[in-house]
This record gives structure tokens, sequence and C-alpha cells, in this order.
């Protein structure tokens, strides 16, 4: 099995392109299912979660073939509507196939993704949305059993802004009859790449982006092409490696404006940040104090960058205050930060980082799942000596070749 060494030390200097958007890539490749034909995908990133979701795909009888960063998917009628538990357990955003198979061919048969290392992630209201639309659902041995005639549109008001739900309701919604709102809808930009792609399928989305989302069904839609929004958790990420290195770093190919929440925390911390329309500037600088930070659904502070940015506060001056909002057991990563000699006290929701400025030590560690594994590696670029991280597949799920980005920047790290 893989691991990854990093000997700390080296301030990271150059520019680095951001990849496409994993969270956004997975959910387009599911919305093909809607119109049978060729679709056509650029700036695919290539992870260990896209294929998945090309397997799942092909499970159902498309054809996927990548070329480079163009992924094209030849949609047929599916040989099966059942995406099999050893596919559904890989990746939990399998169950975003539910909607489109439910609202295109009236039947779905998907197993449960059950829980997750950083927390339960029910699908509740996924489930909720569909029956609201008029399908009948059932939960037997496991899976989620669906059967619809046309689905009916309807009014859907979530208890708390889900991205799974919003996508897979969104989704279902575009070939209803009749018109579909969705209240306290989530607002995240893959949400917003989503609606584009399927606006450009035929469908008739207005309000994505907001918390009320209008979706008018329409009899059928068309294939189309599209290119992925940049990841902005990757431009957050090589941001943070940029910073905690003392370097100058600076990420292209990125929307700022989708990574503006951990801008202004870091220029609070102390950090010189510029930007323009497409590229995002971050200048390391001694000294930089801690800062309390909270996760919450977007535009706040996304809890996929928790990890990382608490990384960055374990070598600050001063204590900061983490709070996780978002996931439940989203702190796995303090023990192995621990190991590195970080001073953290973890209580329930809330860290406690007491900042080290004097650095960290190597040591050999553990990933836990894909964030906290960029969260290692992290510190590992600021850690005395050489830190060893093992089962880096979680970080090969959502980093695209991220060693190989660092090294590009300077840094002294190698697979093995």
């Amino acid at each position: 099995m893989d691991k990854m060494t990093v000997r700390g030390g080296k301030r990271l200097k150059g520019e680095v392109a951001a990849s496409g958007a994993k969270n956004s890539a997975l959910k387009l490749l599911f919305a093909s299912l809607l119109a049978e034909g060729e679709h056509v995908f650029h700036n695919v990133p290539e992870l260990k979660d896209v294929e998945s979701a090309m397997a799942l795909l092909e499970s159902l009888g498309c054809a996927c073939r990548r070329e480079g960063k163009t992924l094209r998917i030849h949609v047929k009628a599916p040989k099966t509507y059942e995406a099999h538990y050893d596919l559904v357990r890989k990746m939990r955003a399998s169950i975003l196939c539910l909607g489109p198979l439910l609202a295109k061919y009236g039947q779905a048969q998907v197993s449960l993704p059950g829980g997750c290392a950083i927390g339960t992630r029910p699908i509740d209201l996924h489930l909720a949305a569909f029956r609201a639309m008029g399908a009948d659902i059932q939960l037997r041995e496991g899976y989620v059993h669906a059967e619809a005639g046309r689905l009916k549109g309807a009014s859907i008001l979530f208890e708390f802004a889900t991205v799974g739900g919003t996508e897979n309701a969104m989704m279902g919604a575009t070939l209803a009859e009749g018109v579909t709102t969705i209240e306290n809808a989530a607002k995240e930009p893959e949400i917003v790449d989503l609606a584009n792609y399927l606006n450009k399928m035929g469908a008739r989305i207005t309000g994505a982006g907001s918390s009320i989302i209008r979706v008018e069904g329409v009899e059928r839609l068309r294939p189309a092409e599209h290119t992925v929004i940049p990841d902005r958790i990757e431009t957050g990420t090589l941001m943070i490696a940029g910073a905690i290195t003392g370097g100058e770093v600076t990420v292209t190919r990125c929307v700022p404006l989708d990574v503006d929440a951990l801008i202004l925390k870091m220029r609070e911390s102390g950090f010189k940040v510029e930007h323009g329309k497409d590229s995002v500037t971050v200048w390391g600088e001694k000294g930089w104090k801690g800062v309390d930070v909270t996760t919450a659904p977007h535009p706040a502070f996304p809890t996929d960058l928790q990890a990382q940015f608490m990384a960055l506060m374990t070598v600050a001056e001063g204590t900061s205050v983490v709070t996780e909002t978002v996931f439940e057991n989203r702190f796995m990563h303090v023990t192995e930060l621990l190991r590195l000699g970080a001073d953290i006290t973890p209580k329930a929701r809330v860290a406690v980082v007491r900042g080290r400025p004097d650095g960290l030590q190597g040591a050999p560690v553990m990933a836990t799942d894909l964030r906290a594994s960029a969260s290692l590696v992290l510190a590992g670029l600021i850690a005395k000596g050489e830190t060893t991280i093992s089962r880096i597949y979680h970080l090969d799920r959502g980093y695209e070749r991220m060693e190989e980005k660092l090294k590009g920047l300077g840094a002294d790290i190698g697979r093995v």
C-alpha cells in the first residue's frame, strides 16, 4: 500500500493550477443518466472517486471513455436499475444516481451508502423529497427501492441545507410534471455548476446558488457538453501549503470568490492574499496569529477545509478555536497531528489549538479520511525531519497528483 513521505522545511514558491472539482464532476456524471446519447465533460480530474462513478455508470449500461481531461459518457437504456452495494460502498455520492434513474425510468434500486468516517450523513431528506414528488420508497435488505410513474412537481422544504439532497431533488425534478420548489436549498458552487449543465440539457432551473430553487419540469432532456468548475477545496489546500511554509504560491485556473471565507480568515491571521479573476496568490508571513473559525454551509467557512486550516493553526502564535458544525466526527486528524507535536485539545465539536511557532516534529502518521490526509501533508511540510503518511488512498480520492503539484513548488515529497 502506498505511503507518502514529506521532509519539512522547504519554502514553497511558484504557480500551480487547480484541477476540476471532484464534488462537481461526480454529480455531473450521474446527471448524464437523465438523457440517452453522448455527454462530453471537460476538466474532469483523474481521481479514485471519478473512477468509482464511471464503474457505477458502466454497471448500468453506459460506456465511458476518457481522453486526457475529457470524459465522454454514452448513455443507453439501463440493463439494470440497481446500484449495487459493492460499488456504492466505495463512494457515498453514488446515492445521486437515485434521482436521475427515478425521473427518467420510473424505478431505481440503490444500496444504502451507510455511515462514513466523518459522520453518519443520513439520506432521509433525499427520500422525503422523492416521496413528496409521488415516489413509492421502500427500504429492504439494505437497498432503497423506489418506483414512480412520472414524478410530480412539489414544494420541498429541507429541515437543513443538504448538498446531496438538493442535488438529488433538483435532478429528479427536471423531468417531473409541473413545478418543484426547493426551499432551504444548499448554495454551494457545485450546485450552481450542476444546474448550469442541466439547463444546457434543456432543463428549466432558476435560483441555483440561493436558498430557493425553482424547477419547471420538461418532457425530455438531451445530452450536452460542459466544463467542470475548478476545485475550491484543492485551491484552498494549495493556498495553505504556501502559507504554512512561509512561501509565495499562486494558484491559477481557480475561482477566488469560491474561497472567499478562507481568504478572509488568512488575512485575519496575518497573511497577505491577493487575487484576480481566476488566480489567487498567498505570501507567507512570519509570526501569523491564531484565529477562530467555525464551519458552516456555503458561503461560510467550508468543513472540507477545516482540517487543513487546523494544521496551519498548529504553528501560529497564540490560541485558536476551531468549531465544527457540519459533521459530528471530523476531528480524527487531531490525534495524528498530536503525533507531530501539535498542542490541540478536542472537545466534541470544538478543538482548542495552542500554536507552536517553533514548529512540529516529523513522525509516522495515518490518514483517516480525505481531508484529514491533506492536513497531515500540510503539517509535514513544516515539520522538522521526515513525516510518513500511510493510507494515502484517501488522498487519491479527491486530490489529483498532489505530490507532483507540491514538488513543482519546491516541496521535498514523494510516494513509496
